[in-house]
């Protein structure tokens, strides 16, 4: 993590939907750092509200919830976005079809690339974009330490440098810096040919966003953790405070929110670009949503992708960079549960 601290592994929670007509499905769900505290406010607020519900209905149970929502529950923005994955899923194992295609099919391939961890140097980092580029992959995304703008440059000097000038580099500083070395941070990015810069401001500074988009030529993506989605970057698309947004189907109320989110870019001609849900089972739903739109570049991983490798009982459907979307109904997988059973702390 930036302040050095590791994790002794993930929380998370599993989220299951049950049908009077015997069907289920399940899916992750993102906890931060306390999936007894998540699953608890999860089943005290969602549970009663989605019962007696037609889970073909996926629309109506999302608006209601945003009603609902914001007049008692207020829960944390990743709680809702498995429960609306299951909605979904459902429908489209009912109907026989892979998800991406029961949503409606536009790409069947993606281009995947990978995005770092904090790293002690800049040579880790330049050694680590070294195997991600090996390892076949489009991109590799660089998350600085943030602990000064000289290091940061030096960062990513090191990783161009180190790779060469015909593989794609991206840059999350993940709100590190203030406007004025946002700038500079900028003008460098631009100079190594990097193919965005990626929240240099924190998401909710609108006005200092804007003028950032307004200065600097290498586009700058932001919104990932914007609360509401579509409607809190409606502004951010329709105003160009930023050149890109991020959606995602964990934290932007599931694959309805990230549809909404892209779609309403798609009208302004302006990407969505997919951010990752970490977990391999969401992220193989954040596939489907990537082969259903058109307005999003890259498949995004957390490398080193065998650490979160996890809760699925085969690997994600990848070779050589190139995500290939699944042809089976549904999911396209099946979730491991002899894992999931081994992790469980407590089922509410």
């Amino acid at each position: 993590m930036r302040d050095g601290s590791e994790i002794n592994g993930f929380e998370f929670l599993v989220y299951t939907l049950h049908t009077n007509t015997g069907d289920s499905a399940s899916m992750f769900g993102f906890a931060g750092r306390s999936a007894r505290g998540a699953g608890h406010m999860a089943a005290a607020s969602l549970r009663p509200f989605l019962m007696g519900r037609n889970p073909l209905d996926r629309e109506a149970i999302w608006q209601d919830w945003r009603t609902a929502d914001r007049w008692w529950h207020h829960l944390p923005i990743y709680m809702y976005g498995p429960v609306d994955c299951c909605l979904w899923l459902l429908g489209a194992h009912a109907a026989g079809q892979p998800l991406w295609r029961y949503i409606g099919g536009a790409q069947s391939t993606v281009p995947v690339y990978a995005s770092s961890m904090v790293l002690k140097d800049a040579d880790a980092y330049a050694n680590e974009a070294l195997a991600v580029r090996d390892a076949g992959f489009k991109a590799y995304k660089i998350h600085p330490p943030g602990n000064s703008l000289g290091e940061d440059i030096e960062i990513h000097q090191a990783v161009r440098t180190a790779v060469g000038t015909d593989f794609n580099l991206m840059s999350d500083p993940v709100a590190a810096h203030s406007f004025e070395e946002a700038v500079r941070f900028g003008r460098a990015l631009e100079k190594l040919d990097y193919l965005w810069l990626e929240e240099p401001l924190p998401d909710e500074n609108f006005a200092a966003l804007r003028e950032l988009t307004r200065v600097l030529d290498i586009p700058v993506v932001g919104t990932e953790v914007l609360a509401k989605h579509p409607y809190s970057v409606a502004e951010c698309i329709a105003t160009r405070v930023t050149d890109a947004v991020r959606a995602d189907v964990s934290w932007t109320g599931g694959v309805t929110g990230a549809l909404k989110t892209a779609r309403l870019a798609e009208a302004f001609h302006m990407n969505c670009e997919l951010h990752t849900t970490i977990f391999h089972p969401l992220e193989l739903v954040n596939l489907h949503v990537a082969g259903a739109v058109r307005n999003n570049s890259y498949f995004e991983l957390l490398w080193p992708i065998e650490t979160f490798d996890f809760g699925l009982t085969s690997a994600l459907p990848m070779a050589d960079g190139i995500a290939t979307l699944p042809t089976a109904p549904g999911l396209g997988a099946e979730l491991d549960w002899d894992m999931i059973d081994g992790a469980t702390q407590e089922v509410v």
